[in-house]
């Protein structure tokens, strides 16, 4: 048995690749807030918004596997409030209440703003900050028209984990999103993203822990 610094040294390795990005956002059409159990991806939407780099923020998400069970309302509901609360002026929020994982975020929500005469061509991606990768490569696949650039809240691993986000729940699903990124990638669900071996090998070691609540088995 591995100790608890071994562990959460590897689990820090994983949220550090998962998060890598320029996180440099752009002037966009739209922001793309991917709904998760994660209230502060709303509030980094609505901080965005505000700062002039787009004029529509469009809310995605349904009850996922971490939500279902723990709020009443669809994650798109929760976070479109929340940017209400904090001066997101309701006409500009699109709401997409029915994804239930991110290809639906994506397919979703492009099918929502096709029948509303909107064709974006550039997006910022507003996540978690592990699901950046794995929110772009699914984004260049299922919503090819659009230039996407993540733009996840900077947070270090320490900071990010609270009493919402414990410890034991992000390692699960972060085992779970790196094997996604190779194994959606053979299925063409997302574009390829390159996973150096050290990574692997951390992320193998993770599930010989036991955590793998998430992993495709």
């Amino acid at each position: 048995m591995r100790s608890e610094k071994e562990i959460f040294k590897d689990a820090k390795t994983l949220y550090e690749f998962h998060s890598a990005c320029d996180n440099v956002p752009i002037k966009a059409n739209i922001i793309l807030a991917l709904g998760s159990h994660d209230i502060r991806v709303a509030d980094y939407a609505a901080e965005l918004y505000k700062k002039g780099y787009a004029q529509l923020v469009v809310c995605t998400g349904g009850l996922g596997k971490i939500t279902d069970g723990l709020w009443s309302n669809p994650e798109a509901v929760v976070f479109a409030n929340r940017c209400i609360e904090l001066g997101v002026p309701e006409n500009d929020i699109i709401m997409e209440t029915e994804a239930k994982n991110t290809g639906d975020n994506f397919t979703l929500s492009k099918k929502l703003l096709t029948k509303l005469n909107i064709f974006p061509k550039t997006g910022l991606i507003v996540c978690k900050p592990y699901m950046a990768k794995r929110a772009w490569a699914t984004g260049a696949k299922q919503w090819s028209e659009v230039q996407w650039v993540p733009t996840p809240q900077q947070i270090s691993f320490e900071n990010y984990l609270s009493d919402d986000t414990p410890l034991e729940r992000e390692i699960n699903v972060m085992v779970g999103d790196l094997q996604r990124l190779k194994v959606y990638a053979e299925k063409a669900y997302q574009a390829p993203v390159e996973v150096p071996d050290e990574i692997w090998r951390a992320y193998e070691r993770l599930v010989a822990d036991g955590y793998d609540e998430f992993v495709i088995k």
